[in-house]
């Protein structure tokens, strides 16, 4: 059965079928589906019964595992964190505002993979805005502007011990494993306009999720500035809302994408299995 491709609709997305993920994938296959995955930037494989296993192996197919600071791992597995929220859970959604993973590395994850275990009847779409198409949309001035920025990425607002999941979050019935650190307040300079390496294609990089100001501004100018790109780097023309299916695998690029969850499911337990894909280099 030949693999089969159905775009979204949306400005990025594609639903790919005809193919078993359960089964090896061999070096033709993973090039295949690599192209498929750059071109769209993020990709739904439905009605896969995947074990642990066969998702990290399918993850291992595209790059080695990629570092998840922050997070605890699932028993027998060191790669892979549960992304979870039980049905009686009163805490804020998590990873509710846009962002791309782990920005605030030296070398951030190429991609991310995500296969849906237990899925509510209603809510809990992920929502993915193309940071390609947000800087081609740019005017000439925001444009050249993004063009001589360089952003500072932590983590220090979300995991640090006094973060929004920090100390406190731990106390407040949160069924993630979230492991703050003072890790967490390191910081690392990026370019706001990333150049990925393997399309040649020039994205926005990342959002106020992770950085904390533009190297060289006054607090003031810079937050001002982080607004004005947020608004034009999640636009509703640039988002696609991913609906979720219980044996789904999706799998995005980190380097062309930012991400956000949504809420929408109280009094429903959600579990979804997640792996990182390392990048080569920024």
């Amino acid at each position: 059965m030949p693999i089969e491709v159905e775009k979204t609709g949306a400005a990025c997305g594609a639903f790919v079928t005809g193919i078993d993920l359960t089964q090896d994938i061999s070096a033709d296959l993973a090039g295949e589906l690599r192209a498929i995955w750059l071109e769209n930037k993020v990709i739904a494989f439905p009605h896969q019964n995947l074990s642990d296993d066969d998702l990290e192996r399918f993850t291992l197919a595209f790059g080695e595992f990629g570092e998840d600071p922050f997070f605890g791992h699932i028993d027998g597995h060191e790669n892979i964190a549960a992304i979870q929220r039980d049905a009686d859970e009163k805490t804020p959604i998590f990873a509710e505002f846009f962002h791309s993973d782990w920005s605030f590395l030296e070398v951030p994850p190429a991609g991310t993979c995500l296969f849906g275990i237990t899925i509510p009847p209603t809510g809990g779409n992920t929502l993915f805005a193309d940071q390609v198409a947000a800087y081609e949309r740019l005017p000439d001035a925001m444009r050249d502007k993004a063009e001589n920025l360089t952003a500072v990425h932590s983590a220090e607002l979300g995991y640090a011990p006094y973060g929004a999941y920090g100390d406190d979050d731990k106390d407040s019935g949160r069924s993630m494993n979230i492991i703050p650190s003072e890790r967490a307040c390191e910081k690392r300079e990026h370019p706001f306009v990333r150049m990925h390496h393997e399309t040649g294609k020039k994205a926005l990089f990342s959002s106020p999720a992770y950085i904390q100001a533009f190297a060289g501004y006054e607090k003031e100018e810079s937050d001002a500035l982080l607004i004005e790109f947020y608004g034009l780097q999640s636009q509703d023309e640039l988002v696609y809302s991913h609906k979720w299916e219980k044996n789904m695998l999706v799998m995005w690029d980190n380097r062309s994408l930012l991400h956000a969850a949504t809420g929408g499911y109280d009094g429903y337990d959600r579990l979804l299995h997640r792996t990182t894909i390392a990048d080569t280099k920024f």
